[in-house]
């Protein structure tokens, strides 16, 4: 059986008041910034930053670290297949390209959760499948992903499914026959959508 408080083991209230994760308050600046971040449907970007800069400016707000954080947000850009066009600003970006540019932006402090607020609701079916694929293969490493959607078929990529309505659970439960973004992709040559 589904355990309907499965995610109170990622984010809870904490002693003071505040949320926890990992036993740490979301409050405390070094905690927050690390273990938590969004990607946002609309893209969230500064118009006049090349991608690696948008992928590196939360490095440069947060504690200093030992690794330069250029090299940090190029490491992250390819992994979400974006290397080729680190130099590029926003306007010379396709609408996937800048949904991955926020992941990429969201994924550079390394946190343990993923808040994704309708990634793929501006793009198209095979952009969100791939869109998908790296949600699931940051899943398999081991990172939480929360996902927002209106999309069924999107839904169907995820482990399990909680529907909303007013503000009251209505249903949580895992999603049986789950799609493997890869998988699709795989099956289907570049152009066919899947």
């Amino acid at each position: 059986a589904a355990d309907p408080h499965q995610l109170r083991g990622t984010c809870r209230l904490g002693a003071e008041g505040g949320r926890q994760q990992r036993g740490h308050l979301l409050g405390e600046k070094s905690t927050h910034r690390r273990q938590a971040a969004v990607a946002f449907l609309d893209r969230r970007r500064f118009a006049r930053t090349t991608a690696l800069e948008n992928v590196a400016l939360p490095l440069m707000y947060g504690p200093a670290r030992r690794e330069d954080p250029y090299v940090r947000a190029r490491r992250v850009l390819a992994a979400v297949g974006l290397a080729p066009v680190e130099d590029h600003l926003p306007n010379q970006l396709s609408g996937g390209q800048q949904q991955r540019v926020a992941i990429a932006r969201a994924l550079v402090n390394e946190p343990a959760l993923i808040l994704a607020d309708e990634p793929t609701g501006n793009l198209d079916t095979r952009t969100s499948v791939e869109i998908m694929a790296i949600f699931q293969q940051m899943n398999r490493q081991g990172m939480t992903v929360v996902l927002v959607t209106h999309e069924t078929d999107i839904a169907e990529y995820a482990t399990r499914v909680l529907a909303f309505r007013d503000g009251r659970l209505l249903r949580d439960q895992p999603v049986t026959g789950r799609r493997d973004a890869q998988e699709v992709l795989a099956a289907r040559p570049e152009g066919d959508e899947p």
